[in-house]
């Protein structure tokens, strides 16, 4: 134990060092939401988003419950990416727009910024509770830490070290978290494997149907890639280093790489619940597989794979915080302030620390609700459904389809999906049918709006915004 508590406190000691070491550079409005960023820079902050605390310890849960399949998480998030890269990346870049509501507001008004701006202020505050909860586990099983204390150091460090650099902070770190992540897992699941055989060996005392990649259903497949191939176009998370590329072509060879780099991860993770069921075929709560099987190694490896947990939720975590504040700097508070321009730079760094604040909080109050992950799938939801509305403006030839139906679309989106997930978490299924989701009733009503708001349209599409 004393072994992970000083690779832990280390680890983070670096992380902070290297918020300190990026706040020169980061100590303007312009670099501290990202600008003229390279390949590697790009890579390390955008697939950072993608491999949190959902990637190791919700998918190693999910690995223990289904086996294999509970790969398809990352493996969705992966096609999402790609399809990101080779229809949007190149386009998006080309608008010079630091928000995805900001490219929502180029192709349909300003009114619809921000009110896409603040749905995806939502998103962003959700998932990054669940990076929070992710962390409360980590620090629950490991160190027998009180659940409160775990998510408030952690989250204190990774707000820090946030608010140093923005981008650049997020970078630099991301960088040897993505390094820590992917050896530290590999290693982990090299000697996991080895302790049943290995090999021919291994695979024989697989539980039954744990190495199918359907075993965890098509619904569930479905929803995620359906989620994934949508909401990955629309993270701005995951999508503001894209923006922030030195050019077009930097940001279609980054966002290549990064589907690439998540993609495999979850295969990994997955593998490291099905030994953990092996090991421990009874544990009360599936979502403590990992931590459990981590219990159960040299404290050098555990120390290691602690280490990797943590890159993979701290990674994810800085972006998220990031976004808010880049979020509400760029399209919400210039409506609210017309010096909004002059002080934008201490405001982004106010709300990045409020949002941190806010995750830390709700994660404390929500630990033990098992509907965590609906939440989280619920916001990638509003992601999909907010792509959709997007996708109408891009590519509307002959008319501009008006702001107030395509705002009265979004909040509609909002709530016909928190309808379908307060109604699950009530009923135990989703309503109309098990195999239509949230993210398909989303989508759905998303999509039927703006059909609806395209024909009735008669506003002849006007220049777009420059």
């Amino acid at each position: 134990m004393n072994v992970l508590l000083i690779i832990v406190a280390v680890y983070l000691l670096v992380m902070i060092l290297l918020g300190v070491f990026s706040y020169k550079k980061g100590n303007n409005s312009k670099h501290f939401h990202g600008a003229n960023l390279g390949v590697l820079m790009c890579v390390a902050a955008g697939a950072g988003e993608w491999m949190g605390g959902t990637s190791t310890t919700g998918v190693s849960e999910y690995g223990y419950l289904y086996g294999i399949s509970g790969a398809w998480y990352t493996i969705a998030n992966g096609i999402g990416i790609m399809v990101c890269a080779f229809f949007f990346a190149k386009l998006y870049r080309s608008l010079n727009k630091p928000t995805v509501s900001g490219i929502v507001g180029h192709y349909i008004g300003e009114k619809a910024r921000t009110a896409s701006s603040i749905i995806l202020l939502l998103v962003m505050l959700v998932v990054g509770v669940s990076q929070m909860v992710a962390i409360g586990s980590l620090g629950k099983v490991l160190f027998n830490m009180d659940i409160s204390l775990s998510i408030a150091i952690l989250g204190i460090v990774v707000i820090i070290y946030t608010l140093f650099g923005g981008m650049v902070s997020v970078g630099y770190t991301n960088t040897v978290h993505m390094i820590v992540l992917y050896v530290g897992i590999i290693v982990a699941v090299i000697y996991s494997v080895t302790k049943f055989g290995g090999g021919k060996e291994f695979i024989a005392q697989v539980p039954e149907g744990y190495l199918s990649f359907t075993s965890i259903g098509g619904t569930k497949i479905g929803s995620w890639v359906v989620a994934s191939v949508l909401g990955a176009c629309t993270a701005q998370a995951g999508i503001q280093p894209i923006l922030a590329a030195k050019d077009e072509k930097t940001a279609f060879k980054s966002s290549i790489l990064i589907a690439l780099i998540v993609a495999p991860f979850g295969i990994l993770t997955a593998i490291l619940g099905i030994i953990a069921k092996m090991q421990f075929p009874d544990l009360e709560n599936a979502k403590l597989a990992l931590p459990s099987l981590m219990q159960n190694m040299p404290a050098w490896l555990a120390g290691l794979v602690t280490a990797a947990m943590m890159a993979a939720i701290l990674s994810t975590a800085s972006p998220i915080l990031l976004a808010c504040g880049t979020l509400f700097t760029k399209d919400v508070y210039p409506k609210l302030s017309k010096k909004a321009h002059k002080n934008d730079l201490m405001v982004s760094r106010i709300v990045t620390a409020l949002a941190g604040v806010i995750c830390v909080s709700f994660a404390i109050a929500i630990f033990d609700n098992k509907a965590v992950l609906d939440v989280v799938y619920f916001a990638y939801s509003l992601r999909g459904s907010l792509f959709v509305i997007l996708l109408f403006g891009i590519y509307s030839k002959k008319y501009k389809p008006k702001e107030i139906p395509v705002i009265i679309s979004m909040v509609l989106t909002v709530l016909v999906a928190l309808f379908w997930v307060i109604w699950k978490t009530v009923k135990g299924s989703y309503p109309i049918s098990p195999a239509f989701s949230d993210t398909y009733a989303a989508v759905a009503t998303a999509l039927i709006s703006m059909i609806i708001i395209k024909l009735t349209s008669k506003e002849e599409k006007k220049e777009l915004a420059k």
